[in-house]
């Protein structure tokens, strides 16, 4: 799919002019809605082809590559916020049939409409919801999950599902996004919430930055293509071209000391998203008319695991109130990331943080203890 587009914004800059700004209960400026026009995409390409059985990489071998498995923690205790548009209407049938191929417990989904029930349904935003939800939960088993569906892809919509996301859980899943745009500082204080870690897919379209991961308040996800040996081990991981990355044009550079510009620059991580390198996903809502098992990439499909991971890294203990990404860059070291130094997207792939892959890959085994010890001192 393209990656998501912005419009309107002269309309929208008129009526912030015209439009007073005030204070909300909670000290927060009190800002007009962007309208509903601005609209946001999930950036999620596949593989051509459908199948009766999986295809892609699975739990078991995802986990396996970035040492999820050497972790104790099921992220227990924790709700895993995914926030898409339009939703799936066969979202637990489709993870009840994941869990039982690859032997992982379902659960029961928990679904939120904040801004009323959708009016139709969406194919590509169903598929979108089917990778994030099976693909947290292949994480995060014992976490709950919470799907926040708005009733439009427009970021008015979009926004309202991420303020009651973040009401309900610590972590929050945002795949989708569009190009930046001169305003968008105005509504980075929907992602400011103390306690909450907000995930969001750095886009698929090569060299470029989108909103919300531009956000300093989010941490952004870009996407590598990931090999594995015949034992289940990374035999080379490299930047994925069509991963999104650069440097904003508008946010400030608030947490990323190993980055020498004044403003802020996307992606923080990275995570598999190469569609040749995909991952196994079930979706039973007719998607071109077709229906299984397919292949799945993109950018999209880091975010819902990243959040999956501080999830595990925040179960069983209140994390203090310190900001994700600032926590990521003080942890970094070649055991907690996979330095990322071969591919480019436009950008080239080096040693230490670059706007392809950041800080890296995940190694889960240790950065989530210690992310874990890190988040809990006050």
């Amino acid at each position: 799919m393209v990656a998501g587009r912005v419009s309107g914004l002269l309309g929208l800059a008129s009526l912030l002019l015209l439009t007073p700004l005030g204070v909300n209960a909670e000290g927060e400026r009190s800002l007009p809605a962007p309208p509903q026009y601005m609209t946001a995409d999930p950036p999620i390409h596949v593989r051509p082809a459908f199948a009766s059985s999986p295809v892609g990489y699975t739990p078991s071998q995802i986990r396996h590559a970035y040492g999820f498995d050497q972790s104790p923690s099921t992220g227990y205790g924790q709700t895993i916020a995914i926030v898409d548009a339009y939703g799936s209407p066969t979202i637990q049938n489709d993870l009840n049939v994941f869990c039982s191929k690859f032997g992982l417990r379902s659960l029961p989904i928990q679904i939120a409409y904040p801004t009323g029930r959708p009016p139709f349904v969406d194919p590509g935003w169903a598929l979108e919801t089917a990778l994030d939800v099976e693909w947290a939960h292949a994480i995060a088993p014992a976490a709950s999950i919470l799907l926040v569906v708005s009733k439009s892809n427009s970021f008015a919509d979009l926004l309202v599902a991420v303020d009651y996301a973040a009401s309900h859980a610590r972590q929050v899943s945002m795949s989708w996004g569009a190009p930046e745009f001169s305003f968008e500082t105005a509504y980075d204080y929907h992602f400011n919430k103390p306690g909450v870690t907000f995930t969001a897919s750095a886009g698929d379209n090569g060299a470029g930055v989108e909103w919300p991961a531009a956000s300093p308040y989010v941490t952004s996800v870009g996407g590598t293509t990931l090999k594995l040996d015949s034992a289940g081990r990374i035999s080379q991981e490299t930047a994925w071209a069509g991963s999104g990355g650069g440097v904003s044009l508008y946010e400030p550079n608030l947490y990323q000391s190993v980055w020498s510009s004044s403003a802020r620059s996307v992606p923080d991580v990275s995570f598999d998203g190469d569609p040749s390198t995909g991952m196994a996903v079930y979706n039973s809502t007719p998607y071109f008319g077709l229906t299984g098992w397919i292949q799945v990439g993109g950018t999209s499909a880091g975010a819902p695991q990243w959040a999956a991971l501080v999830a595990l890294a925040n179960s069983g203990h209140t994390p203090a109130y310190r900001p994700t990404n600032s926590l990521l860059y003080n942890l970094s070291s070649p055991y907690t990331f996979l330095d990322i130094t071969l591919g480019s997207n436009g950008f080239p792939a080096g040693v230490g943080y670059d706007p392809v892959t950041g800080l890296g890959s995940p190694i889960a085994g240790a950065l989530v203890p210690q992310l874990a010890a890190a988040a809990s001192i006050h």
